[in-house]
């Protein structure tokens, strides 16, 4: 039984990579993951699919490597106030829903068009709009 597990899971595994790869940041790289390996595997594949998505997106991130330095550039540019946080800033953080002015992502940014940005302590960050989670710190 064990061994059967365990050779299901790799196949997930190597099943899973690809759509983790093409994951946006850590929760969706969960989400992704965990859906694809479901589909390819049942339960076992959702777990090993999940993790794997999440460690490979939050490695690229949601926006990736080329494209932070351009996005910080671009909010110091439209001078967007700091909003003052006493907790951690940090992914996973929940900003609250009012007090904070939360800002389109320009189109030219595809890959995380579906979140909005905020300037927190001084540091920006991508937030998931619906929950107001962050998924992104852009140093």
């Amino acid at each position: 039984m064990i061994r059967r597990l365990l050779g299901t899971a790799a196949i997930v595994a190597m099943m899973a990579l690809p759509a983790a790869a093409q994951a946006q940041g850590v929760p969706g790289g969960i989400e992704r993951g965990a859906r694809d390996g479901e589909r390819a595997a049942g339960p076992v594949g959702a777990i090993v699919g999940g993790t794997i998505g999440g460690v490979v997106g939050g490695v690229a991130g949601v926006l990736g490597v080329d494209d932070r330095p351009r996005f910080r550039s671009y909010v110091v540019e439209q001078r967007r106030p700091s909003y003052t946080y006493s907790n951690e800033v940090r992914v996973g953080a929940v900003l609250p829903e009012s007090g904070v002015t939360y800002y389109e992502v320009p189109a030219e940014y595809n890959s995380a068009r579906e979140y909005r940005y905020t300037v927190v302590n001084g540091r920006t960050v991508l937030v998931e709009p619906r929950t107001h989670r962050i998924v992104e710190v852009i140093d």
